[in-house]
């Protein structure tokens, strides 16, 4: 089956936006299913970089000694700054959702204006996954690692996702970090696909075929790269829909379940 006709069979029609509610704008203050749901907390490391981020706790008790999955979610470019509550504009639903059913942590980073989860140009059809990662992504990766130390959080349940420049960065991260998500969901974004290779993570990946801000060939293009190295990524393209292929993608039935199936063996 070539590329193009697996395509054809994994696109969502449509109609699926008719039901995306899921993907709602974030609530107004006050409300329980809102802001409030998650803690306003703020991380500063030794050398004085700071990042805001919210977290939701799981609704299960975390006391009984069980360990806990975690879900990190990168908002896109349209919600930087530094209220500590724009990231949870979208997707606010299906974060409660994945902790009241899995029982999860969820992380929402908040990154900095005039800075991006992967520092790559955007206009480009390519680009080369930069030496480094980008200062906000640093801090990311050094509160994922507090949160392990601080709440009971399963090393072999990391998981990422983001949409738009958080797609780009979940791409970034998979590649930088290949032993430390058990899955991943980027969203309209693109990776180095000359770096296919570094991916061990399983990857669901998910685009608008008539998006005009992030090409749907950034998409297509790395999943065909990862199938050259013999990898089986999963991949949904939505006909007829532009750069908020967030919606359709939060709405999939199988999204959630399939993220908190996936499990590492050889985590770090």
């Amino acid at each position: 089956m070539t590329f193009l006709q697996r395509v054809a069979i994994t696109v969502v029609t449509v109609g699926l936006l008719a039901v995306a509610t899921v993907a709602m704008a974030i609530p107004p203050e006050g409300d329980p299913m809102g802001p409030e749901a998650f803690d306003r907390l703020q991380y500063k490391n030794k050398a004085g970089s700071i990042l805001q981020y919210r977290l939701l706790q799981p609704k299960e008790d975390t006391s009984a000694g069980s360990k806990h999955p975690l879900l990190v979610f990168l908002h896109g470019a349209g919600e930087r700054g530094h209220d500590n509550r724009a990231q949870l504009t979208w997707g606010a639903e299906f974060m409660l959702q994945a902790a009241g059913k899995y029982n999860a942590y969820v992380l929402v980073p908040q990154c900095p204006r005039e800075q991006r989860w992967a520092e790559i140009d955007w206009s480009k059809l390519t680009h080369t996954m930069p030496k480094t990662p980008s200062k906000p992504m640093g801090l990311v990766m050094e509160v994922i690692t507090k949160l392990r130390k601080d709440y009971p959080i399963d090393p072999a349940r990391v998981y990422i996702m983001g949409l738009s420049m958080g797609g780009y960065g979940t791409w970034d991260t998979i590649q930088r970090y290949p032993s430390v998500f058990a899955a991943a969901v980027p969203i309209c974004g693109g990776g180095d696909e000359g770096n296919a290779s570094r991916i061990t993570t399983p990857v669901w990946a998910f685009h608008g075929g008539d998006d005009r801000v992030v090409p749907v060939e950034r998409s297509r293009r790395m999943i065909a790269a990862m199938e050259k190295t013999g990898a089986k990524p999963r991949y949904s393209e939505f006909p007829y829909v532009g750069h908020n292929s967030w919606s359709p993608a939060f709405a999939t039935p199988e999204l959630l379940p399939w993220i908190f199936s996936q499990r590492r063996t050889n985590n770090q």
